[in-house]
């Protein structure tokens, strides 16, 4: 059975870091690219940032290129999220996925097949 566990979110203030971890279980890690979403209320699942299998590519949406680094340790099973130079604007759920193997763009969610519970990050001005 897939799981995929994240954890890492909270409160912090504007300027402020901090760094989401997404555990995951059930299926060969080390075998499948993985995403980071973003949900605020009110707006649409949002592609953050995607990384290969392996972690030689990695891709940002461009409204936290810079700021936000992906990063995965395939022999922990673990995906992380490193959050710099946050932003009231980055308020949201915060969930992991993993790729479904075949077609479609890292941005689009229908690319994923199973996804974490979500971990809540809030940004204060």
């Amino acid at each position: 059975q897939v799981q995929l566990v994240e954890s890492g979110g909270g409160s912090v203030q504007a300027g402020g870091s901090l760094r989401l971890s997404c555990r995951a279980s059930g299926f060969t890690y080390s075998g499948y690219g993985m995403g980071w979403f973003r949900q605020a209320p009110g707006n649409e699942r949002e592609g953050v940032s995607y990384i290969s299998s392996s972690g030689e590519i990695a891709l940002y949406a461009d409204s936290v290129k810079g700021r936000f680094t992906i990063s995965r340790d395939n022999a922990k099973n673990t995906l992380y999220l490193q959050m710099n130079s946050l932003k009231p604007e980055d308020t949201a759920v915060y969930y992991c996925a993993k790729w479904r193997g075949a077609g479609g763009t890292w941005l689009s969610a229908n690319a994923y097949d199973y996804w974490g519970q979500g971990t809540q990050v809030t940004v204060s001005s």
